[in-house]
């Protein structure tokens, strides 16, 4: 069964290089309160020092008024992003160049533009992938280049049952890691998210038929690529991720890694479970 209107992918298709552009500056108040977020080792980054990567998710995020959420408690459709009519938005990986790094201080400059909006069927039905590509500048100097793959699709049919994936490998390197409600609610504020999916456990539970509260993509892989860097003692210069499966608030889980000619690859999993996302991170 779906529950969605037929796609007009034409319509969809002239957001196409449709652009938008944000500047935030990077406190050091946003430093502290993302180095104890993520409890991430040594003291928060001071005035002048480099902040880590992928804090620019908490820069810059577009703020509708609080009277133009959408049921799901993302901006209304039709603005910046395309007006896709699937109820399942989901952030569905990324990759980035890092030309620099941001520092506390500095006045960070987004650049956003729509690359592509395409339809594919999946097990679900029809999905929806919007492209967007940006480019965050301080000083004037480009300092990351980021692709990001939103994946817009419908519910899950009533009564039905996927095949449980196998179980994850385990990673030379490992991390155990617990994403309860807490650092959930407290990243999303970060990062001015109001996706219900994340802290209101009564609308994903009995609106978007999820067990629990799901962890960011964002974040997890904001996690790992802070790992990567903490392994090799220095961030890595390309960063990609890819989600496969949701994680759950509940769920135990932990980072992994392993050694490649590249770099490292790494992954998040659930503790005797799937593959929860999976990432690559290069050093030249």
């Amino acid at each position: 069964m779906t529950t969605s209107p037929m796609l007009d992918i034409d319509h969809l298709r002239s957001w196409i290089g449709r652009e938008d552009i944000g500047t935030d500056l990077v406190t050091e108040d946003l430093a502290r309160k993302y180095h104890a977020t993520l409890d991430l080792p040594g003291e928060a980054p001071r005035q002048g020092e480099t902040v880590p990567r992928l804090i620019h998710f908490c820069l810059a995020q577009p703020a509708a008024p609080t009277a133009r959420l959408g049921p799901d408690g993302h901006p209304q459709r039709g603005g910046f992003l395309p007006p896709v009519p699937l109820p399942r938005r989901m952030w569905a990986g990324g990759a980035f160049v890092f030309h620099g790094d941001l520092r506390v201080g500095d006045e960070a400059r987004r650049i956003s533009r729509i690359e592509d909006v395409a339809l594919k069927r999946g097990r679900t039905g029809v999905l929806c992938f919007v492209t967007v590509r940006h480019r965050v500048e301080a000083g004037g100097w480009l300092v990351v280049e980021e692709r990001q793959d939103i994946v817009y699709r419908d519910l899950d049919p009533p009564g039905g049952t996927a095949k449980a994936p196998p179980a994850a490998e385990q990673g030379v390197h490992q991390r155990p890691m617990k994403a309860e409600a807490p650092l959930l609610f407290r990243y999303s504020a970060l990062t001015f998210n109001g996706h219900r999916i994340h802290y209101d456990r009564r609308y994903v539970t009995e609106i978007e038929g999820y067990p629990g509260l799901i962890v960011h993509g964002p974040m997890q892989a904001a996690l790992l690529c802070n790992y990567a860097g903490e392994l090799r003692g220095t961030p890595p210069a390309r960063f990609s991720f890819r989600g496969l499966s949701p994680l759950f608030d509940d769920d135990a889980f932990a980072l992994h890694a392993i050694e490649t000619a590249d770099g490292l690859k790494l992954w998040t999993a659930k503790q005797t479970g799937p593959l929860c996302m999976i990432a690559e991170a290069a050093w030249s």
